[in-house]
Order: structure tokens, then sequence, then C-alpha cells
């Protein structure tokens, strides 16, 4: 019997170790998290106006949207691998709207999802386009920032397509050699980011 009665006071002695450490382990994590919460989100914020920068250098700020794409469009890019993330307002230096900025992921990329930003003008020019992630295939998917980017630069088309002999209209890119896939799924986001851009310039779709 006491015996018993000992291996349960170390039962609960050890009981109260653990529920003290992992208090104390709790603690520990709301603090840190609280004083990194801040660093973190000025971090990603400056991540987002870096990248929306890139694609439409005339824009001296950005502002997000809250739009949603109607129903009808969400499917269409949906059978085409693409899906639109967040939206911004591309302003000037007197608070003028020049543009949009989106974000375009394409699912169907050889490595994974391949995500972009693309800046559309007010007139529907594709001012640029800025690959943010990508894991695609060494020395030949992967060549696709040095490689396709460059081809979208100050194009004004509904669409573009992909050719292997070589570009001769605006709306033709050329292919990264040994890598379609990417090469389309990159087409594939950029494509669908314009049609959302439009639905954008048409005025509707979005709301602030």
């Amino acid at each position: 019997m006491v015996k018993n009665r000992n291996d349960i006071a170390v039962m609960f002695k050890e009981a109260g170790i653990l529920f003290a450490i992992t208090l104390i382990a709790g603690l520990v994590l709301g603090m840190v998290y609280e004083l990194t919460k801040e660093p973190i989100r000025i971090q990603q914020e400056k991540a987002v106006q870096e990248a929306c920068s890139a694609v439409f250098q005339s824009a001296v700020s950005f502002e997000e949207l809250n739009y949603e794409l109607d129903d009808m469009l969400t499917e269409e890019l949906s059978q085409e691998g693409v899906k639109i993330g967040s939206v911004y307002e591309a302003l000037g230096v007197n608070g003028a709207l020049l543009g949009f900025v989106l974000e375009a992921t394409s699912t169907e990329g050889y490595g994974g999802n391949i995500v972009l930003y693309l800046g559309v003008a007010m007139d529907g020019t594709l001012n640029d386009i800025s690959i943010l992630e990508i894991s695609e295939t060494a020395g030949l998917g992967m060549q696709a920032p040095d490689v396709l980017v460059p081809q979208f630069h100050d194009k004004n088309v509904d669409n573009f397509v992909y050719t292997k002999s070589g570009a001769v209209a605006d709306n033709e890119i050329d292919a990264i050699s040994g890598a379609t896939i990417t090469t389309r799924a990159v087409i594939n986001a950029v494509n669908g980011g314009l049609k959302a851009a439009h639905v954008l310039l048409e005025g509707g779709g979005g709301n602030e």
C-alpha cells in the first residue's frame, strides 16, 4: 500500500512538472509571437510593395482591393489550372489610378505551382510580369525568369500563345527549349491575370 501511495505521489509530481513546462513554453511562444508579429507584417508588406513595383514601375503606391471573380470566370480559369490571388490598385503621385497589379498562380507547372505578379495599365497594356515562386527543373523550366519574363514586357494583347519556331507577333512567346510544360503554365497564368484585369478595367468585379 505504501509503495502504491509513493508511486501515485511521484506520478502527480511528474505530471505537475510537465504541466509547468508546458505552461512556460506556451507563455514563451506567445511572447515571441507578439514580439515578431509586427516586424513580420512589415516585411510582408515590403515584399508585396517591391513585387508590385517590379511590374508597375510608374506607380508610387499600391492598395489592395477586396476583389472576387465571378463564378463563370473562376470556373473558366480553374479549367486552365489558374487561380487569381491578391489584386492591387496601382496609384500615381496624386492618387490617380494607373492600373492594377494581380497575383496569378498556375497549378500546372512541371514541378508545382508557379506564382507571378503582372501589372496591367488602364489601356490594357501588360507592363511586366515577375515570377515570385517557381520550382521547375534546373537548366530547363527554371530558365523562365530569364527567358520568358522579358518577352511579356510592354505588350498590349488579349492573350498570349507560345511558339517553338520563333515569335513573329506581339502575342507570341518563344518557348523554353525542352520546357514546354513550364512555358504553357506561365502563359496560362498571365492570360488568366489578363482576363481578370480586363474585368477590372471594364469597371466590374471589384469592391473597395
